[in-house]
């Protein structure tokens, strides 16, 4: 009896687990919710980070956080498809140094930290749209 109630306990956790990893990232991170609370996050970051707010002077911060929360939908694989213009039409001229970059990550991290959004979840989403990177350095 007591080993029936373990195999049954076991395939249980086994099911679950299982289950739990074929979850999009998105859906790992908590949907679009928690999407617009980091990108709501970000845009405070950057609004007091005297480095990097120079470079969204001219920038419509609504327009920006539509587009933003569409391409970490889409990153995230979520139902989102990314609506925005090539992250060369975006940073074309800004000429943003690895520096300004790294430190952009930066605060792109805290923003994902104050939603609380777990580090493994973090290092995947950070891994997928790194292959944006080389479009916006030195542009």
């Amino acid at each position: 009896m007591v080993r029936g109630i373990l195999f049954i306990w076991t395939c249980c956790l086994l099911v679950s687990g299982c289950a739990s990893r074929s979850d999009t990232l998105y859906v790992q991170m908590g949907g679009q919710q928690k999407i617009d609370e980091i990108v709501e996050n970000f845009v405070y970051e950057i609004e007091f980070n005297s480095t990097i707010l120079p470079f969204f002077a001219d920038t419509d911060i609504t327009r920006f956080s539509e587009k933003f929360a569409e391409q970490l939908c889409m990153f995230a694989d979520g139902p989102c498809q990314y609506s925005g213009d090539t992250m060369e039409q975006v940073h074309g001229g800004m000429n943003i140094t690895e520096a300004q970059f790294n430190l952009t990550v930066d605060l792109f991290i805290a923003a994902m930290n104050k939603a609380g959004v777990p580090h493994r979840l973090q290092n995947q989403l950070l891994s997928r749209m790194a292959t944006t990177r080389e479009q916006m350095l030195y542009k």
